[in-house]
């Protein structure tokens, strides 16, 4: 391990153990962001948590259309500060009556585009939840809106800010595992097999209607909600849109090139015998112009003999990099008979934060930073599309059953109106699909 990565490490280190300390009460800071939760569920009070300890953030507002979800964040954010925010049903009127200064947009999916386009024109800057949108051109409409705005965006693709993803990238690089041609990004969990579950009427307090909002109106299932939506193609994208956002995210940030020119996916439901629809198993080949990229995931077997369950493996002519989670990242040189003095094994623990093994802190100091020098973040609006986009175009192409070409600066299918029309869809009247 170099001097150079020693020194990095330390530096991480120490700016990870700062950004954890429990500061709610000790941070003493002149300005306070006046902040609204929307969508105050698990992961959007990981978030919620995480602004409060920057010690810079007042929370004034949540809202939710799960009143069980919106009553119990109320309460935790009361204990937490001594303060209680105001609750509401419906985004428009806590931006309308608020006023608030950042949005956490922690929505389902179905929702991301439309709530941040409002924040947005409400004057709120935003933190993003991933993916940032469900279609292709709900993302473009976003990165517009951002722009003609002039509003931070932060996508939450926390992962770009790991210490042990930083020092990969790094290593990559430098060329230390030599020139990449190819790289295989994965999840590959054992999940048990889950009965079918009936329609039912939505438990008291839940809004369902709302709930579903612009995609289509479907009778309630508790497979759905909550937390069980990604798997429903109505109202997310299924593993690849979950988990394929971060692993791409970190492919486009190594790599030179911003998108795919050819798309091909397959993927069938070889094992869920339950409601939802999304694949349990699919493959996809995204064909860039110096390397080539797969995706695959299986929601059954684990992954037991490569070690490995989850991550993306660069494979390059000086040996592999396993970039993981948990995992940290390791480095693998070749071997064989062809190898005449093997190299060493190179490996990094991760440094991520408890409750659910995140980096929210690191990317929230960045959110702040960019908010005050009304700059770019680290996971920019545009950075977090082009993330999204690699997800929607694998699903796009297993949905038609053929490759697709794009061209990635129009944000086209090229000679193929019946892809194109897939790139938006229709949404469910009063909502209107945002301009692009």
């Amino acid at each position: 391990m170099s001097v150079d990565r020693r020194t990095f490490l330390k530096g991480a280190v120490a700016a990870g153990a700062a950004l954890a300390a429990p500061n709610i009460l000790l941070a003493q800071r002149d300005k306070k962001y006046r902040t609204a939760l929307i969508g105050s569920g698990w992961w959007g009070m990981n978030i919620t948590r995480e602004a409060l300890k920057s010690g810079e953030c007042k929370i004034i507002a949540l809202c939710d259309v799960d009143m069980t979800y919106l009553d119990g964040a109320a309460v935790e954010i009361e204990r937490l500060t001594g303060e209680a925010p105001t609750k509401y049903k419906d985004f428009r009127e806590l931006l309308e009556k608020e006023k608030p200064e950042i949005v956490i947009n922690a929505t389902p999916d179905h929702w991301h585009a439309l709530i941040t386009i409002a924040a947005c024109k409400a004057g709120a800057d935003v933190y993003h939840e991933k993916p940032i949108g469900h279609t292709v051109y709900e993302g473009r409409a976003l990165v517009k809106t951002a722009r003609e705005t002039g509003r931070i965006v932060q996508v939450d693709t926390h992962r770009h800010v790991s210490p042990h993803c930083i020092s990969a990238n790094k290593f990559l690089k430098e060329g230390r595992a030599g020139k990449i041609g190819m790289v295989r990004c994965f999840v590959h969990n054992h999940y048990p097999g889950w009965p079918g579950e009936p329609d039912s009427e939505p438990p008291e307090g839940l809004d369902w209607n709302f709930w579903c909002g612009p995609a289509p109106l479907r009778p309630y299932n508790k497979r759905i909600h909550p937390r069980g939506f990604r798997q429903f193609l109505d109202y997310a994208n299924g593993q690849l849109g979950d988990w394929g956002v971060h692993w791409f995210d970190q492919v486009l940030w190594w790599a030179e090139e911003k998108y795919p020119k050819t798309v091909f996916s397959a993927g069938r439901r070889h094992h869920k015998s339950d409601n939802s629809d999304a694949p349990d198993t699919q493959v996809v080949t995204y064909d860039f112009d110096s390397f080539t990229c797969t995706w695959e995931h299986r929601m059954y077997a684990g992954n037991e003999p490569e070690k490995h369950s989850i991550g993306c493996y660069f494979y390059g002519t000086k040996g592999t990099v396993h970039l993981g989670w948990r995992d940290g990242w390791t480095f693998y040189p070749p071997t064989g008979r062809f190898v005449k003095e093997p190299g060493e094994i190179i490996h990094e623990e991760p440094m991520l934060h408890s409750r659910d093994g995140h980096n929210i802190p690191e990317l929230w100091a960045d959110f702040l930073s960019a908010i005050k020098k009304r700059s770019k973040p680290i996971c920019d609006i545009e950075v977090g599309h082009r993330a999204t986009n690699m997800s929607l175009l694998g699903m796009l192409s297993l949905k038609l059953g053929k490759s697709v070409k794009w061209d990635g600066e129009k944000e086209i299918i090229i000679n193929d109106d019946e892809a194109n029309k897939l790139l938006r869809r229709k949404y469910r009247k009063p909502w209107v699909y945002p301009k692009v």
